[in-house]
């Protein structure tokens, strides 16, 4: 068995730069409180980082000083427990838009985080604003945590002040996402086999409950423009949503093991996701067309094995905001950057034990946790893209697959803006 197609020469692929690690701290902690890092995120507009450090807590760094201290100090920066606790008692409002490093105690493990900022013209759904105990301002930066508990709370950024505990779901909250709008429309993925979707600007209303996983929910992620949901989960599961009527649309069919994420591309064509049967596959998520598929084991295992364990199980994926690269991170030891146009890693890292991964705002980092609640950064794949590409881009942000091939263009243009060539 191997990693790479046999036209691949392994020692030709490129290795990933390393730009710096945060490592989790070794003080003992509770036992019954797991150590893993299950997620990670940055801020839509790249000031913080965050990540769930094990032991109930999230810690927040300010994106540029860590860079900063990757340059300064070397790759190495180990958090310190003694690092600044913000809450409601002793946070301080007079810097509240000066980024801090902080901790956040969730007072129970954290599987899920999401960063999310308010557009002041995205009005709430519901009619009685008034009455609204919250009014969000433009510069609102929110942090929202799922927890083991199911419970979701919601906490400002700048402040550490928990603004709101969300309480529905009766298992694990596995994933978090805002709609990129500015809405502040927040989807949950359970355990509990449903997806639940709150409204923060009606002080946290749960506005749907949408059903359909028959088994958990692992991931979820809305489009570009807000309008389409995918989640994913266990039994092979891909879903996409309606989010402006919350009715299903269709279920992609093709995995042959859990699903556990998924990403949209920057414009919205295309949709990545990963699954515990070895693979990613790359779909048109207007059609249910797989256009790619990025395999990590080769020969491919048949369905029958690719649906139990094989020591490939693919963990996380991410788009890269250039819409050119993919990022995917397995359990065989290893981070794999794929681009759009091609069937092998155009870059690899070593990672172990790795769960989680996202690109950075800007696309240039990638960051990936880990088992022992650590965080990995590389140096991401970078080129120009081409003018074709940005005009395929700007093109498909708003229109779907189907009205571009009405279009009365040469059929080698169709492919190309199809994402099919």
């Amino acid at each position: 068995m191997a990693s790479f197609p046999p036209r691949v020469n392994e020692k030709e692929i490129v290795r990933s730069r390393t730009i710096g690690e945060l490592l989790a701290p070794a003080a003992p902690f509770d036992k019954k409180c797991g150590r893993e890092n299950w997620t990670v995120a940055f801020a839509p507009d790249g000031s913080y980082f965050a990540w769930s450090q094990g032991h109930r807590t999230v810690k927040l760094v300010p994106w540029s000083q860590c860079l900063k201290n990757f340059l300064l100090h070397g790759t190495k920066n180990i958090t310190n427990s003694s690092s600044l606790r913000l809450s409601r008692q002793n946070s301080d409002g007079g810097q509240k838009n000066k980024p801090r490093e902080h901790i956040i105690d969730c007072g129970d493990i954290v599987w899920s985080l999401a960063f999310g900022s308010s557009v002041p013209e995205k009005q709430s759904r519901c009619v009685n604003i008034e009455w609204h105990r919250f009014r969000f301002g433009q510069d609102q930066l929110l942090l929202a945590t799922g927890l083991n508990n199911g419970r979701i709370k919601i906490w400002d950024v700048y402040t550490g002040k928990l603004l709101l505990n969300l309480v529905d779901h009766t298992e694990v909250v596995r994933d978090l996402t805002f709609a990129p709008d500015g809405s502040l429309i927040l989807v949950s993925a359970s355990r509990d086999k449903t997806l639940r979707v709150w409204d923060l600007k009606d002080d946290g209303n749960m506005m749907k409950v949408l059903r359909g996983h028959q088994n958990w929910v692992y991931s979820c992620a809305f489009s570009p423009d807000s309008s389409m949901l995918c989640s994913v989960g266990a039994s092979k599961a891909v879903f996409l949503w309606d989010m402006d009527k919350y009715t299903m649309i269709r279920k992609l069919e093709g995995h042959h093991h859990d699903v556990v994420a998924c990403d949209f591309s920057p414009d919205g064509a295309l949709l990545a996701t990963a699954s515990y049967d070895t693979r990613v596959y790359i779909w048109d998520p207007h059609t249910g067309d797989i256009l790619m598929e990025f395999g990590h084991l080769f020969p491919p295992p048949t369905p029958i094995f690719a649906g139990g364990a094989n020591d490939r199980w693919v963990r996380s994926v991410s788009f890269s905001h250039d819409g050119l690269h993919v990022a995917s991170l397995a359990d065989d030891k290893m981070v794999r950057f794929w681009r759009i146009d091609e069937d092998y890693p155009v870059q690899v890292a070593p990672l172990s034990n790795g769960l989680c991964c996202a690109f950075s705002t800007d696309g240039s980092v990638l960051a990936a946790g880990t088992h022992d609640g650590s965080v990995y950064f590389w140096a991401t794949p970078r080129q120009v893209p081409s003018l074709q590409h940005l005009c395929r881009m700007s093109i498909r942000r708003v229109m779907p697959t189907q009205e571009v091939q009405e279009l009365p263009i040469p059929s080698k243009v169709l492919e190309f803006l199809s994402y099919r060539i």
